[in-house]
């Protein structure tokens, strides 16, 4: 599945700079770049250019920290969205802004995946 194009290496955003473009990662940037809207699976997966497995495994762990919530329910598709009352979304939000904000970022190289 190929990746919507805002969302490729080349137009990458200062958070997946700095922190890495992990599945998980990419998933949270999502969400951050888009607060005030909900998405179903597919939805998440289009944009992301993410598999469904790899979606599947990783959505449970950010409902279950809190990060995301099921908004609401349409027939038997669930959408999810970034928890406004999450104390860790709010935080990630101001962080996000603060990297962009700040030029210094735009420089930092990528660790390649798999390296620490």
């Amino acid at each position: 599945m190929k990746a919507h194009p805002l969302y490729s290496t080349e137009n990458e955003s200062a958070f997946l700079r700095v922190f890495g473009s992990t599945p998980q990662l990419r998933i949270i940037d999502f969400f951050l770049d888009n607060p005030h809207f909900d998405f179903t699976r597919e939805e998440i997966m289009g944009a992301l250019g993410m598999a469904k497995r790899t979606l599947a495994r990783h959505l449970p762990a950010l409902r279950d920290s809190g990060l995301i919530e099921v908004s609401r329910r349409i027939g038997r598709a669930e959408l999810y969205r970034l928890n406004p009352d999450s104390a860790l979304a709010a935080r990630l939000r101001e962080l996000e802004e603060e990297i962009t904000a700040n030029p210094a970022y735009a420089e930092v190289p990528q660790i390649p995946a798999g390296k620490s």
